[in-house]
């Protein structure tokens, strides 16, 4: 397919990038530490980090591993944290020595944690102390031979740090007691690495620098071999596409989406350390009201979120009270934004969300939305530079535009392959090279991409395609809903049929009130035949709706849990 997108590429961004700028992510790490020397790099909790003390910390901590834990180049090491100040300086200690890293939620079970940790032969594991039970648990079927706990306070003043942690552990119950042998602390491994010497590690843009995991196409959690000319890339290509928008040395991110997220992980670490930025870091964004306050501190440039995030937000009255003088860059991902939450984000913003797309195997950024644009347009925008797409059907045929199909990318974020797992490596890839991403989408005359849905969320109808994404957008602007999620289900009649899951924001909507309202804005086979009310949905800790949980608590038409049937 001819790249008709270029024609409506905004100005001043270049069609390529050069991948091979830097050679390697620590390349880029080391250049801007001497950049931005002075200026902020991370806060967290009132603590805020340089880019001196970054460099510092993150070169005492590589030392510790080089000379005291002896770990060598290619040796992956996991990090088992929510969004802390020790993320980042482990994350660049860890490169600088050349390790790979792991990305673990920290809220993953113990067989969780076994299955990731043993499947990338994981040998070494850093975790707050508030998680250290789920290691503890995990241990005995692990390989781990060196476990490295951190107290939230470890970069904070002492006074402050230890205030924190009799809080956590004595008051809020948050800290539960563990039993870990021979366990290395973060804090002492600083202070020791600061006194050792460190010896910079020969990287090239071939080595892996993430074995980052992902349920993928098929459920089956892989690790994505992401090298360092893949994440370079992504960097370049974000840093391209914003260049006429974001300064150098002038940006304020709020991060409240995990780093150990893909998503988060390049946009508001990796991106905002190529131009100095500073990364307002939220530990727990579940807790709106505190999120709202640490917002109030700022005068944020750039928003990264997912549509469950701005719709908390916008849920919550002192939201629109903030000020938005300074916001110039909203931007969304890791699920479809819903054009509701949109409008009423731009409405109090004043800033539009720009819709983005990625995937854990892109590194993950392949396409977004032009900086410029003036309102929401249903579409995940077009493909950043050096990103080639296109439409395929079921043989791996090209399909014309305006026609539904697979979305496949080419492009040097691709990742490798999965780590150790060929048989998936070949499910994902085409022998033309073309990365199956399993969604089903379309391209316009202009060369924007819209998102139908997910391949395997598609519902079948008596022969119509019907998407969830669709039926939830309908839904989520009926008065009285606060959250939505639709699937399919078996029926004997029409093979599968619409299942609607219901937060309710008012008490007194009702079955009767939703099945109206879908029958004036829906075509009849759309209509959902079942309607569920529930106090939550399932979802990641990245806030994605996790459709595959409520597919697995319906047995059967009419399932295990409670439906109305109309």
């Amino acid at each position: 397919m001819e790249k008709i997108w270029l024609k409506n590429y905004p100005p001043g961004i270049p069609f390529e990038i050069n991948p091979d700028e830097y050679q390697s992510i620590v390349d880029l790490f080391d250049r801007s530490c001497k950049s931005f020397y002075d200026d902020p790099a991370f806060y967290n909790l009132g603590t805020t980090l340089t880019f001196k003390q970054f460099d510092r910390y993150s070169q005492s901590f590589a030392a510790y591993l080089q000379k005291e834990l002896h770990l060598k180049k290619g040796d992956r090491i996991a990090l088992m944290m929510p969004n802390i100040l020790q993320y980042p300086i482990s994350l660049f200690g860890a490169l600088r020595a050349g390790l790979i890293i792991v990305n673990v939620n920290p809220l993953y079970t113990a067989s969780e944690l076994i299955n990731q940790l043993n499947d990338g032969g994981v040998e070494t594991i850093i975790v707050l102390s508030n998680f250290a039970h789920t290691v503890e648990k995990a241990l005995p079927s692990t390989k781990l031979t060196r476990v490295i706990v951190t107290e939230l306070g470890d970069l904070f003043p002492r006074p402050k740090a230890w205030f924190i942690y009799f809080v956590l552990k004595h008051i809020k119950k948050q800290i539960t007691p563990y039993q870990l042998p021979n366990v290395l602390h973060f804090r002492k491994m600083l202070l020791q690495g600061k006194k050792l010497s460190f010896d910079p590690v020969p990287l090239s843009l071939k080595d892996i620098a993430f074995l980052q995991y992902t349920g993928g196409t098929t459920g089956i959690a892989k690790g994505a071999m992401l090298t360092h000319r893949n994440m370079v890339a992504n960097i370049l290509q974000a840093e391209a596409w914003f260049s006429q928008n974001l300064r150098k040395e002038q940006e304020i991110i709020l991060t409240a989406l995990p780093l150990y997220h893909i998503f988060s992980l390049l946009a508001n670490c990796l991106f905002m350390i190529k131009i100095g930025g500073l990364s307002v870091m939220i530990t727990n964004p579940r807790d709106i009201n505190h999120l709202i306050k640490e917002i109030r501190k700022f005068k944020l440039t750039v928003i990264t979120g997912v549509n469950t995030l701005f719709h908390a937000l916008l849920n919550n009255p002192a939201f629109a009270k903030l000020d938005f003088s300074a916001l110039r860059i909203c931007l969304g991902g890791g699920m479809s934004v819903q054009r509701a939450v949109a409008e009423k984000w731009q409405a109090i913003t004043k800033k539009p969300i720009l819709e983005a797309y990625g995937l854990t195997e892109t590194s993950p950024c392949v396409t977004i939305n032009p900086a410029d644009l003036l309102a929401y347009n249903g579409t995940i925008g077009l493909p950043v530079s050096s990103t080639d797409v296109c439409i395929l059907d079921n043989n791996g045929v090209e399909l014309p535009l305006n026609t539904p199909g697979e979305l496949a990318i080419k492009g040097p974020q691709v990742m490798l392959a999965y780590w150790q797992n060929p048989q998936e490596t070949k499910k994902v890839f085409t022998e033309k090279g073309w990365l199956l991403t399993g969604d089903i989408a379309s391209i316009n005359e202009e060369g924007y991409v819209r998102i139908l849905e997910r391949k395997k969320d598609m519902i079948l109808v008596s022969g119509f395609n019907v998407y969830p994404n669709e039926i939830e957008d309908v839904l989520i602007r009926l008065p009285g809903t606060l959250e939505v999620a639709v699937i399919g289900v078996p029926d004997g009649n029409s093979g599968e049929a619409v299942k609607a899951f219901i937060v309710k924001k008012d008490p007194t909507l009702t079955a009767e009130n939703v099945l109206h309202y879908c029958r004036e804005n829906l075509t009849g086979y759309k209509v959902p035949k079942y309607i569920e009310f529930c106090k939550e949905l399932p979802k990641t800790t990245v806030g994605k709706i996790l459709r595959r949980a409520l597919r697995d608590s319906t047995n059967g038409p009419l399932g295990n849990i409670k439906m109305t049937d109309f």
